[in-house]
């Protein structure tokens, strides 16, 4: 393969650039420009030249082959990070042959088919790029660290137990074989379902920790949902008006709350009306509203939103009302609001604890026909007469698609669109 180049840092001003090369020309590369290859891991100070060009004073990083993070020979030289100094490297690396400017999420898809990396950390470094609250930081790197590999691990090991057995009484179906395997198969088997069941449960609360849950603030026109949304924001994201309908949008803002990402929503007023533009955002609104995670209902709304029983029904505009008995909300004085956070923080804390080690949709769609397959293995396992054949085959089925969680088989179409969502230089 070429051997590529990238800057791996943030582009534009900064006190250290990163640009990195990985291949088989980067040993070359490197002595051209930096004199001679330093020793593996260790940082040397270099004047980095090319002919009777100095183009600047770095730190250079040479990883050999087999212990670098692509598994190819990979050098790095840090310099320091103006935007000059950094043009000027590329554009030097560029004039080398059999060297060419990486492709986005290159280097981690070399690291990938180097065996440095299983697919399911690719998408966990994917994630810990892209994290911005605590609790997506720690899922990622849960994946990155090789949690779900480790998991794939021991089902397979139950897999491969259950196959072993049920084909080993198909191979001394004539002979005298020790004992009836079935019974350990089946317990195998039921224990599988159990645990991949478990794990598809928790795939929608970590789809949520990566992408945001959805809080949706609704009630009818003037409540102060916009208000609220405002005092929650800390600026003036909506248009407050003492006048109804003044929200005819869904207005989004995204927060930090205690790690876990959150988007508030501010939808119009749910009421009847003859404005047909202000009857298309009351549509919205209901849209949003009955897709969102959590609902905080400010005051009375009529047969148009069928309220659920975890909705958090709360007085607006408290600091008008003389007893509303810690039931209500002030965007404008900010009375509740704290309250309100905490009932809030504590619903998602708890629904994002779901989360297991699976954490995409792909993840969830592997393991729902792994139970598929298995547990057509139990009902041919349970019959009598030649079905220890098609139990057998179902097994290796279950197996295949958990060893696609890892991107051992059968995801060659999913890796374009996977490294397409990383950055150049990763």
């Amino acid at each position: 393969m070429d051997t590529i180049y990238a800057l791996a840092t943030a582009p534009g001003r900064a006190g250290v650039a990163v640009v990195r090369v990985s291949g088989a020309e980067s040993r070359n590369v490197c002595r051209i420009l930096a004199g001679d290859l330093p020793n593996p891991r260790l940082a040397s100070l270099r004047r980095l030249q090319y002919r009777d060009d100095v183009i600047d004073e770095a730190l250079v990083l040479f990883f050999p082959k087999g212990a670098s993070f692509t598994g190819e020979d990979v050098v790095e030289f840090q310099t320091h990070g103006s935007p000059a100094v950094i043009s000027r490297l590329l554009g030097t690396l560029s004039h080398f042959e059999g060297v060419r400017a990486a492709e986005p999420g290159e280097f981690t898809r070399r690291a990938l088919e180097n065996g440095r990396l299983n697919l399911a950390e690719v998408e966990g470094l994917a994630d810990l790029i892209d994290a911005e609250t605590e609790a997506q930081r720690v899922q990622a790197f849960r994946t990155f660290d090789g949690e779900l590999g480790r998991q794939v691990e021991t089902w397979r090991r139950d897999l491969v137990r259950a196959a072993a057995l049920v084909e080993a009484s198909i191979d001394f179906a004539d002979e005298d074989v020790p004992e009836d395997v079935v019974p350990e198969v089946l317990s195998l088997l039921r224990a599988l379902i159990a645990s991949f069941l478990s794990e598809v449960k928790g795939v929608g609360a970590a789809e949520r920790i990566r992408s945001g849950f959805e809080v949706a603030i609704v009630g009818p026109p003037n409540a102060g949902k916009s208000t609220l949304l405002n005092r929650l924001a800390g600026r003036e994201a909506a248009i407050t008006s003492e006048y109804a309908g003044t929200t005819r949008d869904v207005i989004e803002v995204r927060l930090d709350l205690n790690g876990v990402p959150v988007t508030f929503l501010d939808t119009a007023g749910v009421r009847e009306t003859e404005d047909s533009i202000e009857a298309l955002g009351v549509e919205r609104a209901l849209e949003r509203a009955n897709a969102a995670d959590i609902r905080v209902v400010l005051g009375s709304v009529g047969a148009e939103l069928d309220l659920r029983p975890d909705d958090i029904v709360l007085v607006p505009k408290c600091d008008l009302e003389s007893d509303v008995s810690g039931m209500g909300v002030s965007g404008l004085t900010g009375a509740g609001v704290s309250s309100l956070l905490e009932r809030i923080s504590g619903i998602l804390s708890e629904r994002a604890a779901e989360a297991g080690v699976a954490t995409r949709l792909r993840h969830k769609e592997a393991l729902t026909a792994s139970v598929d397959a298995l547990e057509m293995a139990l009902e041919s396992l349970s019959s009598q007469g030649d079905s220890l054949e098609l139990g057998a085959e179902h097994i290796r089925t279950a197996s295949r698609k958990v060893d696609t969680l890892l991107g051992r088989v059968g995801v060659e179409e999913l890796l374009g669109e996977i490294f397409s969502s990383f950055c150049i230089g990763k």
